[in-house]
C-alpha cells in the first residue's frame, strides 16, 4: 500500500529563496513505534501531526524527500475559505444544506488555522486579506450576483461590486466582482516548518529521505516497512502524501491537474488597494496575491492533466501568458517574471477534499486536500481526523469522507 510517485513541481519556486527553519530528522534504523504514523511531512502532515501530538499521541512522520520538499514549496498560499465550487453550483451537486455546511466548515477551518498559528507563535508572514472574485466565463455578472445572494443567505458577508464600483475602487475593468473578507496570505514553507517544530517539541519524530514500501494491518494497528529496511509499528497510519495518491485509493472523482505560477520582481509602487487576493470565476482562472517584499504572485493557465513532461515543457509559454494577463489586468505594474514554476495539484468533482478512514481499512486514514484550497483543507483534515481518533463523531465528517 504505497503512493504513486510524481515529480510534483518544476522550475524555481519563490519560497525556496526565503530562509526557513531546519527540521531535525532521524533514521528508521532500529525500528520505531508510535500511536500514529504520518506518511508525508508537508503542510497536511504537519498540521495533522501537530494537533495529534498536542492531544497526547506519539507521532512519527516519514517523507521520501524530506520535510517540506514536496508540493508545499509550490503553493501560492492564497489561503481562502471560499471553495472553488461556488455555492450556486455546489448545491446542484450535493444539495443546498450540504453545500452551505461545506462552505461554513471551510470558513471555520481557516479561522482555526489562523488562531492556532497565532497561538503557537509561528512566524510565517501571515496576513488577513479581503478577496475579489471577478466575473468570468463560469459566472457572469448576473450569476455572480446570485452567488453573492446565496453567500449572504448562508451567513457569509459579501459585497457585490458592479463595473463602475470595481473600476473606481480597484482600477479593474471587469463587469463585476464579489468582495469577501477574512482570508489569508502566508509563507507556506515557514508555516509548515513551524508546525513540524511544534510537533517535534512534543516528542514527534521525522524520518527523512526514506519511504514506506509496504504497509500491513493487524487487529492492533499497522506495520510499515521502509526502503532502508527499518520498520515502524503504529496504532494507525495517515496518508498525508499530497498529490501522490495512495495506490489503494480508486476514487474516480479525484484527478491530478497542472498549474503554472510566476512571481515578479519586488515593486516599490502601491500595487492595488488592500493588496486584496484576486481570482476569477473562470475555467481556468487567474489568481493573484502580493508578498511582504512587494512581489506579485500570479498563477493559473491550468491544464487538466498531470503528466510531468508535458507540464514542464509548457512552463515558458504559460508564464508568458500569465505575464500578459497580469499586464492587462493592471497596466503599469512590472510583470517581469523573477521566479517561475509549474506544479501538480489535485482536483475533485465537487471542489471538496476527501478526508477520513480508507474504505476496507480499520487503521488507515488519508487526507487528500483535492479541490484547490489545499492549506485550508489541511487544517480541516487535522480537525476531522483528530476527532475521529478520539472516538467522537464530527457532524461534518460525512461531507468529506470517502463515502461522500
Amino acid at each position: 500500500m504505497t503512493t504513486r510517485k510524481r515529480q510534483l513541481r518544476n522550475g524555481r519556486s519563490l519560497w525556496l529563496a526565503y530562509p526557513a527553519p531546519r527540521i531535525k530528522t532521524v533514521s528508521a534504523a532500529g525500528g520505531k513505534t508510535a500511536d500514529v504514523l504520518i506518511i508525508g511531512a508537508g503542510i497536511s502532515g504537519a498540521l495533522i501531526g501537530e494537533l495529534l501530538a498536542a492531544q497526547g499521541y506519539s507521532v512519527v512522520f516519514i517523507d521520501r524527500r524530506g520535510p517540506i520538499l514536496g508540493s508545499t514549496p509550490a503553493s501560492t498560499a492564497l489561503v481562502l475559505y471560499e471553495i472553488d465550487m461556488p455555492i450556486i453550483k455546489l448545491r446542484t451537486k450535493i444539495g443546498e444544506e450540504k453545500a452551505i455546511r461545506a462552505w461554513r466548515r471551510s470558513k471555520l477551518a481557516l479561522e482555526n488555522l489562523r488562531h492556532r498559528t497565532e497561538y503557537l507563535g509561528i512566524k510565517c508572514d501571515m496576513v488577513q486579506r479581503d478577496s475579489l472574485y471577478l466575473a468570468g466565463d463560469m459566472l457572469g455578472e448576473r450569476s455572480l450576483a446570485r452567488e453573492g445572494e446565496a453567500r449572504r443567505s448562508a451567513g457569509f458577508e459579501s459585497v457585490f461590486l458592479d463595473r463602475a464600483h470595481l473600476r473606481k475602487a480597484y482600477g479593474i475593468s471587469r463587469p463585476a466582482a464579489l468582495l469577501s473578507f477574512g482570508n489569508l496570505t502566508l509563507n507556506p514553507r515557514t508555516l509548515t516548518a513551524g508546525y513540524l517544530q511544534a510537533a517535534i517539541a512534543r516528542g514527534a519524530k521525522v524520518i527523512a529521505r526514506d519511504e514506506v514500501t509496504a504497509l500491513s494491518e493487524s487487529r492492533s494497528g499497522v506495520k510499515a516497512v521502509t526502503k532502508s529496511g527499518g520498520t515502524i509499528k503504529a496504532r494507525m497510519a495517515i496518508y498525508a502524501s499530497g498529490y501522490e495518491l495512495p495506490k489503494v485509493v480508486r476514487d474516480k472523482s479525484l484527478h491530478i491537474a497542472s498549474t503554472f505560477v510566476m512571481a515578479t520582481r519586488p515593486q516599490k509602487r502601491r500595487l492595488w488597494p488592500g493588496e486584496t487576493l484576486i481570482w476569477e470565476a473562470s475555467d481556468p482562472y487567474l489568481y493573484l496575491r502580493t508578498t511582504p517584499d512587494g512581489r506579485i504572485i500570479c498563477g493559473g493557465e491550468d491544464e487538466d492533466f498531470g503528466d510531468e513532461e508535458r507540464r514542464n515543457a509548457m512552463l515558458v509559454a504559460k508564464v508568458s501568458q500569465l505575464s500578459a494577463k497580469l499586464g492587462r489586468l493592471f497596466p503599469g505594474v512590472d510583470t517581469t517574471p523573477d521566479f517561475a514554476w509549474s506544479a501538480n495539484f489535485g482536483a475533485s468533482a465537487t471542489g471538496l477534499p476527501k478526508i477520513g478512514r480508507l474504505p476496507g481499512h480499520k487503521h488507515v486514514y488519508a487526507a487528500l486536500g483535492y479541490g484547490g484550497n489545499g492549506i485550508t483543507y489541511s487544517r480541516l483534515a487535522a480537525e476531522l481526523i483528530s476527532t475521529e481518533l478520539s472516538g467522537k463523531s464530527d457532524p461534518d465528517a460525512g461531507l468529506f469522507n470517502f463515502h461522500a
